[in-house]
């Protein structure tokens, strides 16, 4: 079974003013999608490793065949990292988190507003092409950056909330000023489909 592009859960404006609809349209469905045929040209020869769903694959990359591990790696972690990524942005979202999340968030770092601060730290100081985690890791929550197409569920942790600090994800609107982009992004976040991967 060949793994798709998932399509935008809402219109290619619908993040406006804070993410504009050129590159919302060029990072799914030119960037995205590239992952994504990638990722299925990778698998080609392996009719086995078709048959896994993104989540097995990423989870048990270790067993995936040397030849091809790093290109269902980087296309792979970049297909799931990105279908996360427009599942945890809503049109009206933003403000502090919600639900069961809120309470899990204040434990772990002592209040909502310490925890932006020290996410957004990490997505801002993530040196070159990255992405920024809220991650579940052996039941506590934990804040971290991955460079590349680094997946947490590589290494055995469930990923609650993401965003992407590659350049082709803010360069049109914001330039070189990663920091006015992640201080936009918080005004997009969806606690609801946080709280489902939470729960």
């Amino acid at each position: 079974m060949a793994h798709e592009l998932p399509p935008l859960p809402y219109a290619y404006t619908a993040l406006e003013p804070h993410m504009d609809e050129q590159t919302v349209r060029i990072h799914h469905d030119k960037h995205h999608a590239t992952y994504v045929n990638n990722l299925n040209a990778a698998l080609e020869p392996y009719p086995d490793l078709q048959r896994k769903s993104l989540d097995e694959l990423l989870k048990g990359i270790a067993a995936v065949p040397e030849a091809a591990r790093n290109a269902v790696r980087n296309n792979g972690g970049q297909h799931y990292n990105h279908s996360m990524y427009w599942e945890v942005m809503a049109p009206n979202g933003g403000g502090a988190a919600t639900g069961p999340i809120a309470a899990a968030i204040a434990a772990a770092f002592g209040g909502f507003d310490t925890f932006k601060e020290q996410f957004s730290k990490a997505a801002l100081t993530q040196f070159g092409s990255g992405w920024g985690w809220l991650v579940k890791s052996d039941g506590k929550l934990a804040i971290e950056a991955t460079s590349n197409a680094g997946c947490p569920l590589m290494e055995g942790k469930t990923p609650l909330l993401v965003i992407d600090v590659w350049e082709h994800a803010y360069y049109l609107k914001y330039q070189n000023r990663r920091a006015d982009f992640i201080a936009a992004w918080w005004n997009l976040v969806n606690w609801e489909a946080v709280n489902k991967r939470f729960a």
